[in-house]
């Protein structure tokens, strides 16, 4: 037993210094019984499960019909710990496919397996047949799903497959960070010296290049050719852990990502894609999907009469524009850097088209109104931060800047309760790249949004001696916050279903009446009025009875719980919160305690809060003011602003405490 033990011991050592890193090959099925040893370590001692080693490849081979292609391979490895790591048993491999399906990614080889540690013994339970499935997710991805059997704590799960693709364009890219700790991994690409392409790196750890040489590589029989073969490494890497308030938790897992550049092949010239800003914008302006839609004005002609009837003031003929676009193709939340169509009749035609659809047909009839306006491209919030490098693959979407009174103004037509100068949560990337496409330059500008997410909630309610609240909550909203509102209103099938919504999670909350105002009048305050009658909000303990009177509308959580944070706090825009609660309490009752009012401030008034309680004859007035007077927080920052949310917190859930005369 105790020779085990040592070699028991032996393993955990070997293993945590990395013994993945010394093998020159990783085998399917070779599983070493040191390995059911393995423990998370480090930070995430307390994980559910450890990546034992994650390797890939990326290679490429010729097809005498289609060119080059590339095979990618990945080899994964995982030490169950305990059940909550159950997951990733059920697997999927996505297979990109061309809008039409004629060019496709295919997958070739697949093998996965389950070992069971029992009695000194690997017992091996392969992937069967009725645990593998296959799912046309749209029209541009087939999803391979696969659920392995016999999962147990303890257990060690690993699969291996190869996909062959001819998207050269984009080779697939490599994350050395996942969900759960990693001890190895590695990712080996080999380039043929015709193709050039660009690495992008991304998160907060160094990759290792480990290897970068020059090796023979045969494509074409009877051609001899060279590869370049790169390898970049890392070892122990912590688990990734996900943080509210972010774009994507793409933008800070440590990964590396590869765009074509440029081609040389023999007998040919050097061909540069999108190695630079002018060569990306060059093809921009002369795409029949981009630049040249736009000119495509003849639609443009004939429709702008009857959109602007006249009208000379440039803002407004801008808004007529905006609103018309608006009201006549509505976005299939598809977002898009190119137009579907070259013909922007057909968008027309179809009242429905993606955000480039959308967007392109409306600077087309901007320009034909002589307004100076130009696309902006940006990559999405969940598509992830934009590098700043000349990749044109890495935007996804594009809205639009025009310059109307010396002023620019964002516009943006995907949502018909946007207004001039708002564009989606999902679009606020913060900077986007502005493409003039007259003079074929660009520039990075900022996207910033000019309104914030300001919501105000006024309660007047009165408080009986059977501890019910009646009265009204009438609630404001402006920029992101009454677009909210407007978007979760029209979701609902009717306004019955909708005030149905409201009262979900709100306990002993009934809604007498409700009325809505200003829903489609964008240039007054959106409101709701509510009548309201609320119980089971009130305790009660001998004469004592204490009540929270911010009720509802109180942040109960503070969702900063890290002690340190490696990347931004990103709420997407500025916001303001005020409640002011109005309770009125029967002459029965007294004033035990009333909490204190008290003040908080961020250094350089990035963001205060506020709470004050007043008490006049039989009323109790409480006003809460939350600010946030900026959208994006450095790791710096992080403690500043996780401190106000703790006192946020505690505060507001302060009670008031009545006393019963007796």
């Amino acid at each position: 037993m105790q020779i085990k033990r040592l070699i028991s011991l032996m393993g955990i050592v070997c293993l945590s210094l990395s013994a993945y890193a010394q093998k020159k090959e990783f085998k399917f099925g070779k599983i070493a019984l040191e390995e059911f040893n393995t423990k998370p370590f480090g930070q995430d001692s307390a994980a559910a499960a450890v990546k034992l080693f994650d390797v890939g490849e990326c290679y490429f081979q010729y097809n005498d019909r289609t060119g080059f292609e590339y095979i990618f391979e990945r080899h994964v490895r995982y030490k169950i710990v305990n059940k909550n790591a159950y997951d990733l048993a059920d697997f999927q491999i996505p297979l990109y496919k061309s809008s039409t399906g004629n060019v496709r990614e295919d997958l070739i080889r697949m093998e996965a397996a389950t070992y069971n540690l029992e009695a000194e013994k690997i017992v091996t339970t392969k992937l069967g047949k009725e645990s593998k499935f296959t799912e046309e997710f749209n029209k541009n991805y087939q999803i391979k799903k696969y659920t392995l059997g016999n999962v147990k704590e303890g257990a060690i799960i690993e699969y291996k497959y190869a996909i062959r693709s001819p998207f050269t364009f984009q080779l697939k890219g490599w994350s050395f960070q996942g969900n759960v700790p990693t001890l190895y991994t590695e990712y080996n690409v080999k380039i043929p010296e015709y193709l050039i392409y660009k690495p992008s790196f991304n998160g907060y750890y160094k990759i290792k290049q480990t290897k970068r040489e020059t090796i023979n590589a045969h494509y074409v029989a009877g051609l001899n050719s060279n590869a370049i073969y790169t390898q970049y490494v890392l070892e122990n890497v912590p688990a990734m852990k996900s943080e509210p308030f972010i774009t994507t938790m793409n933008d800070y897992i440590t990964s590396i990502d590869f765009e074509l550049m440029a081609t040389n092949y023999p007998g040919d010239i050097y061909r540069n894609f999108t190695g630079t800003w002018p060569k990306i914008i060059g093809g921009l302006v002369e795409d029949e999907n981009f630049g040249l839609f736009v000119k495509k004005n003849s639609v443009a002609k004939t429709l702008l009469p009857t959109i602007i009837k006249g009208e000379t003031d440039t803002l407004k003929i801008a808004n007529l524009i905006y609103n018309y676009v608006k009201s006549n193709v509505k976005w299939n939340e598809n977002y898009s850097l190119y137009s579907s169509e070259t013909n922007p009749k057909t968008i027309l035609d179809k009242k429905t088209g993606s955000t480039a659809d959308i967007n392109l047909l409306m600077l087309m009839l901007l320009k034909e109104a002589k307004i100076d306006a130009n696309p902006v491209l940006i990559s999405t919030r969940s598509n992830g931060m934009h590098p700043g490098n000349p990749i044109i693959s890495k935007f996804n979407s594009v809205i639009l800047s025009a310059n109307i009174g010396n002023k620019d103004i964002i516009l943006d037509a995907t949502d018909n309760d946007h207004f001039i100068g708002m564009t989606a949560y999902e679009s606020l990337s913060h900077q986007g790249f502005y493409v003039d496409l007259k003079n074929k330059v660009g520039v990075w500008t900022t996207i910033e949004p000019t309104h914030r997410n300001e919501k105000i909630y006024n309660y007047n309610l009165t408080l009986d001696t059977e501890n019910k609240l009646k009265g009204s909550m009438v609630q404001y909203y402006k920029g992101y916050g009454a677009l909210s509102l407007r978007n979760r209103y029209r979701s609902n099938a009717s306004e019955t279903e909708f005030v149905k919504s409201l009262k979900k999670d709100k306990q002993g909350l009934e809604i007498d009446k409700y009325k809505i105002n200003n829903l489609n009048d964008f240039d007054n305050l959106l409101s709701e009025e509510l009548t309201v009658t609320i119980e089971d909000n009130v305790e009660e303990a001998g004469n004592l009875v204490y009540l929270n009177p911010l009720l509802y509308e109180r942040t109960k959580e503070n969702h900063f719980k890290h002690e340190t944070r490696t990347f931004p706090v990103d709420f997407g825009y500025a916001m303001r919160e005020t409640i002011r609660s109005t309770i009125n309490f029967p002459a029965e009752y007294e004033i035990e305690k009333l909490p204190k009012g008290s003040a908080f401030k961020l250094p350089d008034n990035k963001g205060t809060f506020s709470i004050q309680f007043l008490t006049q004859d039989k009323v109790v007035l409480v006003t809460s003011i939350i600010e946030i007077n900026k959208s994006v927080f450095s790791p710096e920052e992080y403690f500043d602003i996780k401190e106000l949310f703790k006192i946020i917190v505690e505060k507001q859930a302060e009670q008031i405490v009545f006393k019963k005369k007796s």
